[in-house]
């Protein structure tokens, strides 16, 4: 009884600092976000710095090659974006009012079709207190404009980045000079590191062909800003299962709007066949096993960052519940936690060597 209540304390008191925590994140999320951006470049930029010192780059130097490459691209995305962006917000109202004109047309023919068999339904009446077309776009906008928001901190960002690449550089010898064995905790820290670098190196090479290719189909089928929705498609596709779902909404209703239903058809189909095979065919291929993440957990991970960090926290979902998950896997008493938190994959190949030995 008493070892009982001893487990629903320490759960309860377990529970009540993690509500403690995310209140604090949800707080403290203006100086959270530009903080968790710096460590997502850092983490893509240390195999590039541990490239530069194998062949002999001081770590000064090739810290500042890097941060000198990511200022000229950040500076030309801005410069090739910001026109794309500020003529789309000016636009946005009147695309609005036009998905909302076509919504109520074509809801209004669909309850002319009914009522001729019988059935009285207003289902742009309904559809505009359930579902409003025209605010999906708003959604759209908005969510750029937070983006565009973060971006003012740029210098702030890259500052702290460098800050954290420097640490890096030297964390290895602090491990060491650490009194007493280490051992157990350089190997948590290097194997978040290797899946975490590994996931981002893999995602960030196929996250741009991704943006490349919707950025191609959408200056064929002619649809409007194919760069911006080309860097929106690639920093969603960060975002696993929905990410592609929601990159593909803007484009297509856009289309709608601009060019008719048979060209919007053919952008929902383009966005399909581009996360098809990315998604399913090649993106499996070159990550192997993945990330051991249950999809429940995933989803899940998508909608409580989000929440909790806006437009970034969905973002890195993803690199942030796996660093959740490797820290809880490498305590005894939270292992069970990461367990769950898996896919389960690892769980159903130690049974093969049992078979065989029963043979």
């Amino acid at each position: 009884m008493l070892a009982n209540m001893g487990h629903v304390s320490r759960f309860l008191f377990g529970f009540a600092m993690f509500v403690i925590v995310v209140a604090g994140l949800k707080a403290a999320e203006t100086m959270v976000v530009p903080l968790l951006m710096s460590i997502f470049i850092a983490v893509l930029c240390e195999p590039v710095l541990e490239w530069l010192k194998d062949r002999r780059v001081p770590t000064g130097i090739a810290i500042a090659i890097i941060m000198a490459t990511i200022i000229v691209l950040f500076g030309a995305l801005s410069v090739l974006l910001s026109a794309s962006f500020t003529d789309f917000t000016q636009q946005l109202p009147v695309y609005q009012e036009r998905l909302r004109v076509i919504s109520d047309g074509l809801l209004t023919s669909i309850s002319g079709v009914l009522a001729k068999v019988g059935v009285q339904a207003d289902l742009a009446q309904v559809t505009k207190e359930v579902f409003d077309p025209g605010m999906a776009i708003g959604v759209v906008g908005s969510t750029l404009g937070q983006f565009g928001s973060m971006m003012t901190n740029l210098f702030l960002i890259l500052l702290t980045t460098v800050f954290i690449l420097t640490e890096i550089a030297v964390l290895g010898s602090k491990l060491d000079a650490l009194p007493g064995s280490t051992t157990k905790t350089r190997e948590a820290l290097m194997r978040f590191s290797d899946t975490i670098n590994r996931y981002m190196a893999i995602k960030l090479w196929v996250s741009m062909l991704t943006g490349f290719l919707v950025w191609l189909l959408l200056i064929i089928i002619g649809v409007d800003y194919p760069l911006l929705w080309g860097v929106v498609a690639m920093l969603l596709n960060f975002v696993p299962n929905l990410g592609s779902i929601i990159a593909a909404v803007p484009p297509v209703l856009l289309a709608i709007v601009q060019l008719g239903f048979g060209e919007a058809l053919g952008v929902a189909i383009g966005f399909v066949l581009i996360n098809t095979l990315i998604g399913n065919a090649l993106e499996p291929r070159v990550m192997g096993k993945g990330l051991d993440l249950s999809t429940l957990v995933v989803f899940l991970s998508l909608v409580f960052w989000g929440w909790v960090l806006g437009p970034v926290g969905m973002l890195l979902s993803v690199p942030l519940t796996m660093t959740v998950k490797i820290g809880l896997e490498s305590f005894e008493d939270t292992r069970w936690v990461g367990v769950f938190l898996g896919s389960g994959a690892s769980l159903e190949k130690p049974a093969e060597p049992k078979e065989e030995e029963s043979a």
